[in-house]
């Protein structure tokens, strides 16, 4: 075997990415462009609501800019304590724990509740923060096809291991299809598996006022299943959590690692979700409103009606999803463009995410700038 530098191994990595079309790059965006946003999840358009932002100014001027340390030692404030109960009771949860972000939130939960003594199931097309908390675990994963319960039920009832988790996301984050949520449990229950749900993508857009796809589901109370959302979406903030038993929690506050040895999330971060989650609980047409705007958008784009608020608009070649995209933003409006290794290989699309503020004027215009930009691509 021939030995390689790393830098000439880094310089065939690039070559090769660039050959593919899969080159990547950091653009930042301006505070006062006029670009309408539909690359972003901010599904609620509370990033940008005053009263958010007044409750993150204000947690900044109480308690820091940062948490200074992880929240077993510095980093739980009042703010954090609230937003752990106000979480747990708005999604219909014995208890819930914070984390910095979504990312720590799901591996946390895998890496706690899985060893070397337990079979994941996981769905194909489940989220890299799922995918690699299953990697990290030490168990042995079974990766099965997309939204196939029969397969999971197969996979469940073969296994060796005493303990067994299913995990899949609730809204899917490229395609915005929802899980199975009702089946899967029914399979966990007869196999004695516990259920794991990333409601990332659903938490503020589907369900009961917006509390997911669990809830819809009517399994929020359910003991064997754990839910993981993201405050960095709907609720316009920053960080993750978990929504489980209690059990479960205190499981967690002793055994995940990205909780125990993680800064906690910043004080503004806690004040801001806090303020957003009230809003969502005292306004409960805006699940709504995101939802009507993804299917009018889908409907204007001729693409599936979606189930949540995601619009799914497939290229193909990722050198046409760049284009387009571009294009896109050259007449104002971003979008997002989903490639290998994000979905599979053909799979490259536009990813529009819908907003409950957006106008009938918004709507109009993205369908005629994204409809134009894909035509000129192709």
């Amino acid at each position: 075997m021939t030995n390689e530098s790393s830098t000439t191994w880094l310089d065939r990595q690039a070559a090769s990415r660039a050959a593919r079309g899969l080159r990547r790059q950091v653009l930042p965006r301006a505070a006062d462009d006029n670009a309408l946003d539909l690359a972003g999840n901010d599904y609620l358009g509370l990033s940008r609501d005053a009263r958010v932002i007044a409750g993150a100014v204000a947690a900044a001027q109480q308690w820091g800019t940062g948490s200074t340390g992880s929240r077993l030692v510095t980093g739980t404030t009042q703010l954090h304590a609230d937003l752990d109960n106000e979480l747990a009771a708005f999604c219909g949860s014995e208890a819930a724990l914070v984390f910095a972000t979504g990312y720590a939130a799901n591996l946390g939960v895998l890496t706690a509740l899985a060893d070397a003594g337990t079979l994941i199931v996981s769905d194909e097309l489940n989220h890299a923060s799922l995918i690699d908390g299953c990697r990290l675990s030490r168990a042995r994963v079974v990766v099965t096809p997309h939204r196939d319960v029969a397969a999971v039920a197969d996979a469940l009832s073969k296994r060796a291991e005493p303990r067994a988790l299913v995990v899949t996301d609730a809204v899917f984050s490229v395609g915005g299809d929802v899980a199975p949520i009702a089946q899967l449990h029914e399979a966990c229950v007869q196999h004695d598996a516990l259920l794991v749900v990333d409601e990332a993508h659903s938490l503020g857009v589907t369900g009961p006022g917006g509390r997911g796809v669990v809830a819809a589901a009517q399994r929020a109370h359910a003991p064997d299943i754990v839910r993981t959302v993201t405050l960095s979406k709907s609720l316009g903030a920053q960080g993750g959590g978990v929504l489980a038993s209690a059990a479960v929690v205190e499981h967690l506050v002793h055994t995940a690692r990205t909780f125990i040895f993680d800064t906690g999330l910043a004080p503004s971060s806690a004040g801001a979700a806090l303020v957003a989650l009230r809003v969502l609980a005292a306004t409960p047409m805006l699940p709504e409103a995101a939802r009507a705007n993804a299917v009018r958008l889908a409907r204007g784009l001729d693409a599936a009606v979606p189930d949540a608020a995601i619009v799914n608009l497939p290229v193909g070649d990722p050198t046409l999803a760049v284009a387009a995209t571009q294009r896109c933003a050259h007449d104002g409006v971003r979008v997002g463009c989903f490639r290998p290794p994000s979905v599979p290989e053909g799979g490259s699309a536009l990813r529009i995410a819908a907003r409950a503020d957006l106008t009938d004027a918004h709507i109009d215009r993205a369908v005629d700038v994204i409809g134009r930009a894909v035509v000129a691509a192709a």
